[in-house]
C-alpha cells in the first residue's frame, strides 16, 4: 500500500493486497524531516546514513501511535479493509507505528477512557477489555522509524527488514493522517475481532440451570 493517493482531506483506498514496503520517497522524507527544526541538515544527516533507522520528532507534522504488532497489524487491516484507509505505518522492534494527525496523542487517551466507561454497562465491556495499552507519541516526544533509504546490501537489507521496516511508506509531502476519532474506531473494531475469536462455540445447548439432575 501506499500513502501517496490518499488526500490531505479525503483518503482513497488503493488496492488492500500488499504493503509498500519499497521504501520512502524524497517527497516522503522531507515530510518526516519537516517534524523538526532543522529538515535540510537532518535530510542530510539520513543520506550519510542510509540504512540506519531515523529518530524523529512527534507533535508538528504528526503523532504516532504506538501498539502491540498483532493488535496494530488486526487495525490497520480494519482501517484498509473496512474504513478510511491510513496514513504512514511502520514497524520496530516488534511494534506497531501508527502515523496520526497532530493531537491525536492528547485526545486519544480520553476517547478510550471514554469507550471504556460507556462500555462497562453494556456488551461492549469484553471489547474494551481486548484493547492493549497504546502509546501515544506526541509534543515533546521522539520516535526511531525505519530509515528512509533503500540499502543496496542484501545481508543488511533481510536484517534491517525483520527487525525495523515501512508497511506504509511514506512518500508524498501532505499525507493524509487518521485522527484520534478514526485511529479509536480501528482499535474498537479490532478489540471486537480479537474477542469474537477467542469465544468458545458448542454444538451443545445450555444446561437449565433450574434443572434437578
Amino acid at each position: 500500500m501506499s500513502s501517496r493517493t490518499p488526500s490531505v482531506t479525503s483518503p482513497c483506498k488503493p488496492l488492500p493486497d500488499g504493503y509498500d514496503i519499497a521504501g520512502v520517497t524524497s517527497e516522503g522524507a522531507a515530510w518526516l524531516a519537516s517534524a523538526g527544526p532543522y529538515p535540510r541538515s537532518t535530510l542530510a544527516t539520513w543520506a550519510e546514513r542510509p540504512a540506519a533507522p531515523v529518530v524523529v520528532p512527534c507533535g508538528t507534522a504528526f503523532d504516532i501511535v504506538n501498539t502491540p504488532a498483532i493488535f496494530g497489524r488486526r487495525m490497520l487491516d480494519r482501517l484498509w479493509d473496512e474504513g478510511p484507509g491510513s496514513g504512514p505505518v511502520a514497524t520496530h522492534r516488534g511494534r506497531m507505528l501508527l502515523f496520526a494527525a497532530p493531537g491525536t496523542a492528547r485526545r486519544l487517551p480520553s476517547l478510550l477512557d471514554w469507550e471504556e466507561w460507556n462500555g462497562k454497562g453494556h456488551t461492549g465491556t469484553a471489547r474494551t477489555r481486548a484493547i492493549p495499552p497504546l502509546l501515544c507519541h506526541g509534543p515533546g516526544d521522539a520516535v526511531t522509524v525505519p530509515a528512509v533509504h533503500a540499502t543496496t546490501s542484501p545481508a543488511a537489507t533481510t536484517e534491517i527488514h525483520l527487525a525495523s521496516r515501512w508497511l506504509v511508506a511514506p512518500d508524498t509531502r501532505h499525507p493524509w493522517l487518521p485522527g484520534p476519532e478514526v485511529v479509536l474506531w480501528a482499535a474498537v473494531r479490532a478489540a471486537r475481532a480479537a474477542a469474537s475469536a477467542t469465544v468458545p462455540i458448542s454444538i451443545f445447548p445450555p444446561a437449565d440451570q433450574g434443572a434437578k439432575v
